[in-house]
């Protein structure tokens, strides 16, 4: 019996001491959600950026390739994913399907040397070569915000407290699987 009060007090000192480490862990893994928070909101409007171009581009492109339908469908589904996700998942997969599908359409500008002599598609060219480098800067800071937040949550003992008060781990901003693939460019004329 004497033992076990012994024990029941070290273990209320103990608890005691470490209480304000799981407080200290607590603010660190609040700031840490609303960095992440805030930079995906970077991303975002960098995406939406690209939105916004995007039909002007396809517009553009239509006059000179109207016969490339499928790739303009997939563009309008994609950009249509993109503004009804609902979630960092769902955006990040609609992003991926969006870019995959401009990377389709330009290579159907290489088989299309008028427009690219055409002045307009070149300044909606560099518009949305600069936004996709916008894109890749944001989502490489939100990847950062996330390993900061993952790193500092599974640590111990941050660990317990991320457990205790349900911080969930946040997804990683991934290139799709076909940005692993050379793409293919014909540069032979459309009959």
């Amino acid at each position: 019996m004497q033992m076990t009060r012994r024990t029941a007090a070290r273990l209320v000192a103990l608890a005691l001491a470490a209480l304000p480490l799981a407080g200290c862990s607590y603010n660190r893994f609040v700031g840490q959600e609303e960095a992440i928070k805030a930079q995906w909101a970077q991303v975002e409007n960098q995406l939406q950026r690209r939105n916004d171009l995007i039909p002007n581009l396809v517009e553009t492109v239509k006059g000179y390739a109207s016969h490339e339908e499928g790739v303009f469908k997939d563009i309008a589904d994609s950009r249509a994913k993109l503004v009804a996700a609902k979630s960092p998942d769902e955006a990040i997969t609609a992003a991926n399907q969006q870019t995959s599908a401009l990377g389709r359409l330009l290579a159907i500008v290489e088989n299309y040397p008028n427009l690219k002599a055409n002045e307009q598609f070149n300044r909606l060219m560099d518009e949305l070569s600069g936004t996709e480098n916008r894109i890749a800067v944001e989502r490489m800071r939100y990847n950062e915000r996330v390993q900061e937040y993952d790193t500092a949550r599974r640590q111990f003992p941050a660990n317990l407290t991320a457990r205790m008060f349900g911080f969930k781990e946040y997804p990683f901003f991934q290139a799709p699987p076909e940005a692993k693939q050379v793409p293919k460019v014909n540069f032979t004329k459309p009959s």
